[in-house]
């Protein structure tokens, strides 16, 4: 067992036919998770501290998709303190030369499955169409309701290079029931 300074390796429970593992991230993959944030080119990317806090403090409620043992996507989360039924996802990245193959639904999956939070949250700007379609075919595969409300206004949010930001809309994913219906 690692002391309370050392990284855990994480368990992997084996890749999948394509050859990607889901598991939870370890303090070694932090660095890959900020590297793989700041070539999305979408994502607001955080410090690489901050990525090293997600993957020792939120590994139970985050996943990483390894590919030869090299990061290819990750989704970073938490349960809300003020409701701890409440997965919050914070960010869902997959390098660009993986997409197409699930690996984002199949991350929220594993989370899912681990944490079993009753209600799933995450804000989604009205642009991003792709995270849109991810989290309504989620929502779709756990046989649930996704509903749309207004969470940040775009005044709250500073844009990049004094750029405007569009506003963050909440997606409301839940009752969940732990099961998965189809994927």
């Amino acid at each position: 067992m690692a002391g309370p300074d050392e990284p855990e390796q994480p368990v992997v429970q084996g890749a999948d036919a394509d050859g990607v593992s889901i598991v939870a991230p370890d303090l070694l993959h932090g660095p890959q998770l900020w590297q793989l944030a700041r070539e999305s080119k979408v994502l607001d990317v955080n410090s690489s501290y901050a990525y090293l806090m997600w993957c020792r403090d939120f590994a139970a409620t985050s996943a990483v998709a390894l590919d030869g043992g090299d990061v290819v996507g990750f989704v970073t989360g938490y349960l809300r303190p003020q409701a701890t039924d409440t997965l919050m996802i914070w960010q869902v990245a997959v390098d660009a030369g993986q997409r197409g193959r699930r690996l984002a639904a199949r991350m929220l999956h594993d989370i899912l499955d681990r944490s079993a939070p009753r209600w799933m949250h995450t804000t989604i700007t009205p642009s991003n169409k792709a995270s849109i379609r991810l989290f309504t075919a989620v929502a779709r595969d756990r046989a649930t309701t996704i509903e749309r409300r207004e969470q940040f206004d775009p005044q709250l949010l500073p844009g990049v290079d004094g750029g405007a930001h569009e506003p963050e809309d909440l997606y409301v994913i839940g009752p969940l029931s732990g099961t998965r219906h189809g994927t």
